[in-house]
């Protein structure tokens, strides 16, 4: 008896429509033989959406989200249309903080065929950043006018870092039983400058004190990022704060081969919005040059959040075919021109559909 799962769709600017439209075909055809059904649901956000409404997101499209079981996101916002603050639309983050998801999780993974400057023999690690508070806490804090200095603010709860890290936990846990991995997290801090992040550091110790049976690390944030590239073998599990987390997941997806193939999860204990970690790329949109690998495999993470979830190993089965046979166009050399080749978006998404076909015939 198959299972309906309602998906809200979301393409966004840029090349976020072209590699949604491949990640769905791969989508769908990689659910067929696992008796899952998917019903769509197509909803606009982002900046082409502001500049003609106003808005970056509506109140009855944030509503219909929530009601999903989960949503897929291509990307958004565009570096020419921005608000009278000058900061550019993202009702990605919008989405974040109404439905509070706490958690960004970017796995990068070195996969066979995809160039990188890295000496390393295998890289396979999870950067989990938190997302609604750190350093972006203030973001709605009002500001003064003033010629002279602008403050942001950097707030850390309690609340949300026990969630975080026991989700950092689990994660790790999952990983060793499923990949092998050594079922270990790291905390990057600041924590010899920052008191917030002392806490952080206090807050990691308390709940690290309630698994005994993963290991853990505490490294400063700098020394950290630096052995991201010199040592990334030491690391499985990686938690920290907003912008650590955000500019450390794309030190990660650097060393395997860029935004290009690195998806990404935004979750809660309820919600999950799944997109690639790459931007909006207006510069080859609609050319057909789109990377889809990394919407490719975010929506192999949804499926893998949807069968945890709702305990579906048609999901997890699914999840695990789009992962091998997208590491097996990319073995085969089909690479867009972020990763050195002449592929375009169609080819790559052939050349999985291509490889689904061959693996279930």
């Amino acid at each position: 008896m198959s299972r309906a799962y309602r998906i809200a769709i979301m393409p966004g600017d840029g090349i976020g429509p072209e590699v949604v439209e491949a990640a769905l075909s791969v989508l769908d055809r990689a659910i067929a033989p696992q008796a899952v059904e998917m019903q769509y649901s197509h909803h606009e956000a982002g900046a082409h959406y502001y500049r003609r409404t106003g808005l970056s997101i509506s109140p009855q499209t944030m509503d219909e989200i929530g009601q999903a079981d989960a949503v897929l996101l291509g990307a958004m916002g565009l570096p020419d249309i921005r608000k009278p603050d000058g900061t550019e639309i993202a009702p990605q983050i919008d989405i974040r903080e109404h439905y509070g998801l706490f958690a960004s999780l970017r796995p990068c993974r070195l996969m066979a065929g995809v160039p990188t400057r890295l000496k390393a023999d295998k890289v396979d690690l999870l950067v989990i950043r938190e997302t609604t508070e750190g350093l972006f806490a203030g973001r709605h804090d009002r500001l003064e006018p003033s010629d002279e200095s602008v403050s942001d603010r950097l707030t850390i709860t309690r609340r949300t870092s026990e969630k975080l890290f026991e989700l950092a936990f689990a994660q790790a846990r999952t990983r060793r039983e499923r990949q092998g991995t050594p079922g270990h997290v790291t905390l990057l801090d600041k924590a010899n400058v920052l008191r917030s992040n002392a806490f952080l550091r206090k807050v990691f110790d308390e709940v690290a004190e309630r698994h005994p049976d993963i290991g853990t690390s505490r490294i400063y944030i700098d020394a950290g990022s630096m052995m991201f590239v010199t040592n990334p073998e030491r690391y499985d599990v990686v938690v920290t704060e907003n912008v650590f987390g955000d500019i450390t997941s794309e030190i990660g997806a650097g060393i395997v081969g860029g935004l290009g193939v690195a998806p990404s999860a935004d979750v809660s204990e309820r919600h999950g919005v799944f997109q690639p970690s790459h931007g909006t790329a207006p510069d080859i949109a609609g050319q057909g040059l789109a990377n889809p690998v990394a919407m490719i495999l975010s929506a192999a993470m949804m499926l893998d959040w949807l069968s945890e979830r709702h305990q579906d190993p048609g999901c997890a089965r699914a999840a695990a075919d789009i992962r091998q046979a997208t590491e097996q166009a990319l073995k085969a050399g089909v690479l867009t021109r972020d990763l050195g080749g002449q592929a375009t978006t169609t080819d790559v998404t052939r050349a999985v559909l291509e490889q689904l076909e061959a693996a279930h015939g």
